[in-house]
This record gives C-alpha cells, sequence and structure tokens, in this order.
C-alpha cells in the first residue's frame, strides 16, 4: 500500500521540491542587508521543509518497523526476539519502534478513510500530525478540509480546532456561553479546559458549576470555575485514597461544600491530595525500612572479622535500622542543619 508516494512537494512557491534538492541556501546570520523579518521568514521556509520531511521518512520508517515486526509474528521464533535484535542493531528503542509504528498506523488510517490526500500530508507539520491523528473524528475532519484548501497546519491550528469542536459539542457547556463562542465574543481557548475539567466530575457537580458560568457568562467566570472543577476533580480523587477519611461519621460531600462556602476549596483539595501521598510514603518507607533491616542481618551473618570495612559499613548504616530511624537534613556543620528522627511503631514492636 503505497500512499505517500506524491509526498515530495513542499512550501516553496513552485510546489515541486524532491529529496534530493534539499540543499536550500539559508540566509547568511551576519548579512546586515537582510531585515530581520525576511531573515526569519527564511528560516522559518527551511525550517518547516524539513518538519515536513522529517513527518514523511517517520511515517515510512514507521511502516518499515511494522513489516518487521508483523514478519516476525508470523515466522519468528523467540516471542519477538529477532524484532528486538533488529532493533538493537539499529540502535532504536522499543518505546521509539512502537511510537513511529502508531504514527505510521494513523497515516494509513486517515488516508486510507479518505480523509486526507497523500498531497494534502504535506501541509503539516509532524507535531501537528500527530495531534490531529490524536484528535476526535470531527476534529480530524476539521483539519482535513482545512489541509485540502491548502492551509498550513501547525499544532496550533489543530488545537484551536480541537477546542472550537469541544466548545460547540459539549452538552456541558450552557447555551449562553456556545452563543458568545459562535459570536467570538468569548474565546473557544477558555472553553475546552473547562469541558475538560468538568467531565471528570459527578453530575450534581457538574450542574453547579453550570449554573454558575450560565449566570455569569464571561472570561473571568470562566477562569475561576475551570480553577475551581480542576480542585473539585483533585479533592474526589484524592479522597478516596486516604486511609484516614475513611471513617462513617465523615460526610466528604459536606466537608467538600463547606469548603467551598469558605472560600478554601484550593487549599482543602492540596490537603487531601498531599495527605494521600503521605500515606502513600509512609507505606514504602516503612517497606524499606524491613527490607533494610533483613539486609542487613544478612550482610552481618555472611561477613566476620575478615571484612573490617564491610562491618564498618554496617555501624554506619545502623541508624536506618533501628526502630526510631535517624536522618540528618542538611550539611551537618551548617546552622540550618536538622536531625529528624521517626519512630517505627508496629504490633510486632510494641509487644
Amino acid at each position: 500500500m503505497s500512499f505517500l508516494s506524491s509526498f515530495t512537494a513542499d512550501l516553496s512557491a513552485n510546489g515541486q521540491v524532491h529529496p534530493a534538492d534539499l540543499s536550500f541556501q539559508l540566509p547568511d546570520p551576519e548579512d546586515p542587508q537582510i531585515s530581520a523579518t525576511d531573515f526569519l521568514q527564511q528560516v522559518e521556509m527551511a525550517w518547516q521543509v524539513c518538519d515536513r520531511f522529517d513527518l514523511q521518512t517517520d511515517i515510512w520508517r514507521g511502516r518499515i518497523l511494522r513489516t518487521v515486526r508483523d514478519r516476525e509474528k508470523q515466522g519468528g521464533e523467540g516471542r519477538g526476539t529477532g524484532f528486538i535484535n533488529w532493533l538493537k542493531d539499529r540502535e532504536i528503542s522499543k518505546t521509539q519502534a512502537y511510537s513511529l509504528i502508531e504514527l505510521a498506523d494513523s497515516a494509513d488510517a486517515l488516508l486510507s478513510e479518505g480523509l486526507l490526500e497523500p498531497e494534502s500530508v504535506n501541509q503539516f507539520s509532524k507535531r501537528a500530525f500527530v495531534e490531529t491523528a490524536q484528535a476526535a473524528p470531527e476534529v480530524q475532519q476539521l483539519v482535513s478540509e482545512a489541509a485540502r484548501r491548502g492551509d498550513a497546519i501547525t499544532r496550533r491550528e489543530v488545537r484551536q480546532l480541537s477546542d472550537e469542536w469541544t466548545a460547540m459539542s459539549s452538552d456541558l457547556l450552557p447555551p449562553q456561553i456556545k452563543e458568545k463562542a459562535a459570536s467570538n465574543t468569548i474565546p473557544t481557548r477558555y472553553l475546552a479546559p473547562l469541558v475538560r475539567e468538568l467531565e471528570k466530575l459527578p453530575p450534581s457537580h457538574q450542574e453547579t458549576l453550570r449554573s454558575e458560568v450560565a449566570l455569569n457568562p464571561d472570561v473571568d467566570t470562566l477562569k475561576q470555575v475551570t480553577a475551581e472543577a480542576r480542585y473539585l476533580s483533585k479533592y474526589l480523587a484524592a479522597a478516596v485514597q486516604v486511609q484516614a477519611l475513611n471513617r462513617d461519621d465523615l460526610n466528604l460531600e459536606q466537608a467538600l461544600e463547606e469548603a467551598l462556602r469558605v472560600g478554601c476549596l484550593n487549599a482543602t483539595a492540596d490537603l487531601v491530595s498531599q495527605s494521600a501521598q503521605l500515606e502513600q510514603a509512609a507505606a514504602r518507607l516503612y517497606t524499606s525500612w524491613q527490607r533494610v533491616k533483613k539486609l542487613a542481618d544478612r550482610v552481618y551473618v555472611d561477613s566476620g572479622a575478615s571484612t573490617p570495612q564491610l562491618r564498618s559499613l554496617l555501624d554506619c548504616l545502623t541508624p536506618l535500622t533501628r526502630e526510631t530511624i535517624e536522618i540528618q537534613l542538611g550539611d551537618a556543620e551548617s546552622s540550618l542543619s536538622r536531625t529528624i528522627r521517626l519512630r517505627m511503631l508496629t504490633p510486632d514492636l510494641e509487644e
């Protein structure tokens, strides 16, 4: 399947440049006769040509990698060992390889479905093409139409079209906001982040924030509500992870409403999030402490008088193996230095 046979056109005026003709002339950076505007235009033109040939090359690399991988699946042995060795010989990581394969798959899908013509791919920068491949089908259609018109497609254009589609198609935005977006009174770049944050929330919280936006359909309210939605999702996601909050006498929803009422939602969300991280850190600390104790005991048994430096190493690590762990924060000679002591209390140690 050869969709990209016409990938040799580029941005130049005549539109007919072959790969062998890429030895373009860059402007002299020391030439005072070239204006800043002309200099930047020439450099930008050269950069975009490279960017688009880079895209074409990566798509074909992805196809080559996919072919090698599929061949290994059909007749190879060793569960993909041949493909991995092929990558190693060419100093390609597995992550990079599958990223290129994904790019090739995206290109073939867009082209085979008729969303793009082969020559239209030359309108894209590499990052814009990847962004388009990951976008919703409706956004892909809008971007493809722009490419067919001959528009240069950068990641900025893809994101703008994505934001516009998100703003106008989402049921989470009130009609008042959609009307202002349609009339360009409110830029769509403020609406897409709000929609993405609202999608993370339960319907009850979505409705509350929608009502707030409907009452004050302006940019300042959008920014404020977007921030509130972000903190709400952060609070709700972290709260279920904190074991200390797993109590029958605590109503997390009411606590959230009270935080909203007194204006400390941000601090409350951060408090809950940090608490979740603290609990996880404590669990990791206990697990590491037990592991250090066991390893120290093993090394002590295996060593003896003939290993004085090894015994010295064990002595230095002793503060980390006791029931009370001692850790020095900062330079010991500094006035800001602090010694932290953490006592490990578990049922087997308390008996």
